[in-house]
């Protein structure tokens, strides 16, 4: 066992001389800023509720969704300091032909992240090429605004592990284990968990892109239980997108995103699945050369 702890140490100590070649300095970029709205406004429709035509009969709606995903990179010899701030709000309303207009979120986050990543081995000729090491990060999650019976998401959450990143197809690939402090509810809770999560970026052709990731967080311990019981046991989520480029840094994409939970208190897991079409730009403001 000493002889193993000895050889480690020494590894750690002699791969960053495979990572002198990578990319150094600042990556400043917007990664996707997207827009999706419907509007459908009929009028007179109580008087047409006989008629078989359904664009005469149906209810007024309105469904918009956004999302913005930025990162600030900087990228020195031996190590990786990146910043990223994602935020997705999706709200659907409906103003039926008798009765009160009905307005319900589907997609409602706001996450901050800060980390440092060691950039220990790289890797040149499997899966077209990756760096790896170990990681540990910061981050804030909240929302723009509460659920009708519940309060504001406030959520500080660090995480340490080992991943894979910066590779041609494999963007990142990870295991962490997860602390949480949660002051959503009373009183507040400080949790336990372990993380796994995975992000692929493949070109099929010129101009088209296929992304996709994955998250899995398996909860291990809580120091509270609010009233009633929102903890969470297990959560996945995972999301594919196919960019197909318009013009220059305009896409347009076909897209699921997907969530499932299991409720710690009661056995029903919950689901949530989106299908859609957005419009998206990116921008790279500065390049990490």
């Amino acid at each position: 066992m000493r002889k193993i702890m000895i050889t480690m140490m020494l590894l750690v100590v002699m791969l960053p001389v495979f990572a002198q070649e990578a990319k150094q300095g600042w990556q400043v970029e917007l990664k996707k800023l997207a827009f999706d709205l419907t509007s459908t406004e009929v009028k007179n429709a109580e008087k047409y509720q006989g008629f078989a035509d359904a664009r005469l009969t149906s209810d007024s709606q309105t469904s918009v969704r956004g999302s913005w995903d930025s990162v600030a990179d900087y990228y020195a010899e031996h190590y990786l300091w990146n910043n990223e701030l994602t935020m997705d709000y999706g709200r659907t309303k409906i103003r039926p032909v008798d009765g009160d207009t009905l307005t319900n979120e589907n997609a409602d986050k706001i996450l901050f992240t800060t980390g440092y990543t060691q950039r220990l081995w790289k890797v040149e000729d499997t899966l077209g090429g990756f760096e790896m090491g170990p990681f540990a990060n910061l981050g804030y999650e909240t929302e723009f605004t509460k659920a009708n019976e519940a309060p504001r998401r406030r959520v500080l959450r660090g995480k340490a592990g080992w991943k894979l990143f910066e590779g041609k197809y494999l963007k990142e690939l990870y295991a962490a284990i997860v602390g949480e402090r949660d002051f959503t509810y009373h009183p507040y809770s400080t949790n336990l968990a372990w993380e796994a999560g995975v992000k692929t970026e493949i070109p099929v052709r010129e101009g088209v892109i296929f992304k996709a990731g994955a998250l899995f967080r398996d909860y291990l311990d809580y120091s509270a239980t609010p009233t009633p019981n929102t903890n969470i046991d297990w959560e996945f989520e995972a999301d594919a997108r196919l960019d197909v480029q318009l013009y220059k840094n305009l896409f347009v994409a076909p897209f699921v995103s997907y969530y499932t939970a299991q409720a710690d208190a009661f056995g029903a897991r919950g689901e949530n699945i989106y299908i859609g079409v957005s419009f998206s730009f990116n921008h790279v403001f500065h390049a990490a050369k």
